[in-house]
């Protein structure tokens, strides 16, 4: 896989990082939000992260996902601790010079100052301090996928220590601590700022801007120097396959090398190769959702239709959703029964849905919310099950008779 640098972007997001953007809001954190796979991650490991360790900030990356199964806060500390790690004599000596003992870290990591290098155990902000004073520079900490951290009270414990640290280690005139946020689905990133109770209340969401034409004339560049008998290359053609790629560089360049192999058989130009593959992979990622939701119970269905309308606004138990679920399942449909839907989407392989510790819910892959908004606009929702409709009713149904709609937002009983 090339990488396609995006410097001018990373130079950008430094000065903003820095608060050197007049009008701009990143020194108190930025929080970019883009689709799986279009190079989100690349970016801020192999452009953004050198590119402030060169405006001499310390850098700290972490990405939540990378083992999903770890407490963010835990997962966060590690990365404070490996920052920390080449520091931990200078923090020692400081330490020893003030007559402190140990030093405790993230909640997780504890320096004891008797026994250098030993970590098990402070605050986070104590932890980022440390940092910032043992490095004499300004602190990043750039946390990939940070909408994970919400699935917990332990992360979203993590994220309100990390305002408190940026309040405690920034000035009005001085960055000590520049947060770094992404996420692949913007509507679970915005649960980070959008309510009074949100950590970060008041920041705004980014779009990160997506690879277009100038990552196809790049790729265009280099087929030319390689293979001269192609050139010109058709980069129209290529930058209408890659949207229809979704702007993913992996399946783009996966097509690109099938189409330029001596093995590919194509009777046309390797431009209409992958103009075709593209159009493949849309349709199978469009099919394969299509089968995902014809295959759920009737109640699923609506809860997840419901989900896709409303977005941030899905309340799922008020009395509107419930009159909605009634509409499309044609029964009577409690709080319970709903509430049973939610799980089951929930624990499904791979999950439609996702929670927050809040008991708020969105849609696990935002590329649904694009496939629903589509077959809307095309006037084709809801799918057809080419065998014929499902029955009204199914056995996730079998309290719809009885219960009462809480209209307040909650589960009600029987």
């Amino acid at each position: 896989m090339i990488h396609f640098p995006r410097d001018a972007l990373a130079l950008n997001l430094v000065a903003a990082l820095r608060g050197e953007a007049i009008f701009g809001d990143a020194h108190n954190g930025l929080f970019l939000a883009a689709p799986r796979r279009t190079g989100k991650s690349t970016f801020l490991q192999v452009d953004l992260k050198p590119a402030l360790e060169k405006a001499g900030v310390v850098v700290a990356y972490v990405d939540l996902w990378a083992d999903p199964r770890r407490d963010p806060g835990a997962l966060i500390a590690d990365a404070i601790a490996r920052a920390l790690a080449p520091k931990l004599g200078m923090v020692s000596r400081a330490a020893k010079a003030t007559g402190v003992e140990s030093v405790t870290i993230a909640g997780a990591l504890k320096i004891d100052v008797g026994t250098i290098g030993k970590i098990d155990g402070m605050t986070l902000a104590d932890a980022l301090r440390a940092l910032h004073e043992a490095a004499k520079a300004p602190v990043a900490l750039i946390v990939d996928e940070a909408q994970h951290a919400l699935t917990s009270e332990a992360g979203e414990a993590t994220m309100a220590a990390l305002k408190s640290a940026r309040d405690q280690l920034n000035r009005p005139d001085t960055v000590n601590l520049m947060l770094v946020m992404s996420g692949s689905d913007r509507d679970k990133l915005l649960r980070l700022v959008n309510t009074n109770g949100a950590p970060f209340y008041g920041s705004q969401i980014s779009r990160m801007p997506p690879l277009g034409k100038d990552f196809i004339e790049h790729v265009s560049h280099l087929i030319a120097a390689q293979r001269p008998e192609l050139a010109p290359v058709d980069i129209a053609t290529l930058l209408e396959a890659f949207e229809r790629f979704g702007h993913r560089p992996q399946f783009f360049m996966e097509a690109l090398g099938q189409a330029l192999s001596p093995l590919s058989g194509l009777d046309t130009r390797f431009e209409q190769g992958v103009l075709k593959a593209a159009h493949r992979r849309q349709e199978d990622d469009e099919a394969q959702m299509e089968s995902e939701f014809l295959a759920l119970r009737p109640t699923e269905q609506a809860v997840l239709w419901r989900l896709l309308e409303q977005g941030p606004r899905f309340r799922p138990y008020d009395g509107e959703a419930l009159r909605f679920y009634l509409d499309r399942v044609g029964g009577r449909v409690t709080p319970q029964t709903a509430q049973k839907a939610l799980e089951s989407l929930r624990e499904r392989t791979p999950a439609l849905v996702w929670k927050s510790a809040r008991g708020e819910y969105a849609v696990d892959d935002a590329a649904m919310h694009r496939w629903f908004e589509q077959r809307v606009n095309e006037g084709r929702w809801p799918p057809k099950d080419p065998q014929g409709e499902l029955p009204l009713l199914d056995d996730s149904n079998a309290d719809i008779a009885g219960g009462n709609a809480d209209e307040d937002g909650q589960p009600g009983s029987n």
